[in-house]
């Protein structure tokens, strides 16, 4: 069954409408120079309002441990998802300081050696692969070889799929990778931060049919 995030959430109207389409997870931005950065203020509220079956996944771009440890228990968050440059040593010890599943994500670069997941393999639950686009840590609208996305399946870390993924190829990208979930963030938006409506129903309507398969 397709598990589908929407990710850079600012609004409890959009966040809603995501759960309404069946989503897995949802993901706000916990970083200041990024347009779809959320308070943790704000988060918490729209958290404390969504149902307890869907995941709330933090994003963090090279923060530090107890910068992500305290906006974890203030938020209500139930994983984190590192967006940077975080080593495994410190993907380690940020899933033992909250007690919650690590998402690892690595931005795809020409020539992208993917061994790199060997390294991450024994201290996140989760491999995230993205487009790699200059100072851009997610939400780039572009998409990657997903050839690099099958031979990372080989390394038996869930893998979630990212980049340009949008309502209309969600499905294409889900019948030729096999991802364990995939995120998409601009590609459900009408600007940044801010999700369309049309495009959370169209992506409602790829998810419906997907199960109608099933």
């Amino acid at each position: 069954m397709v598990k589908v995030k929407v990710c850079g959430i600012t609004r409890i109207e959009d966040a809603r409408l995501a759960v309404d389409a069946g989503v897995w997870a949802v993901g706000f931005v916990f970083v200041q120079n990024s347009p779809r950065h959320i308070t943790p203020q704000k988060a918490a509220e729209i958290i404390e309002n969504l149902p307890l079956d869907v995941e709330k996944v933090g994003v963090f771009v090279n923060s530090t441990l107890d910068d992500v440890a305290k906006i974890a228990a203030d938020t209500g968050i139930t994983k984190i998802q590192l967006h940077g440059e975080e080593t495994p040593d410190y993907c380690g010890k940020i899933a033992e300081m909250t007690g919650k599943k690590v998402i690892k994500a690595l931005r795809i670069v020409k020539e992208w050696d993917v061994n790199a997941i060997n390294s991450y393999k024994p201290c996140v639950s989760y491999i995230l692969l993205d487009s790699y686009s200059g100072a851009m840590h997610g939400g780039t609208g572009k998409a990657f070889d997903w050839e690099i996305a099958k031979k990372a399946k080989n390394f038996r870390v869930p893998l979630i799929l990212a980049g340009g993924l949008t309502p209309d190829n969600i499905m294409k990208a889900y019948k030729e990778v096999k991802p364990f979930a995939l995120d998409l963030s601009s590609g459900v938006e009408q600007s940044k931060g801010i999700k369309s409506p049309e495009l959370l129903l169209k992506l409602k309507s790829s998810i419906q049919s997907h199960k109608a398969k099933q």
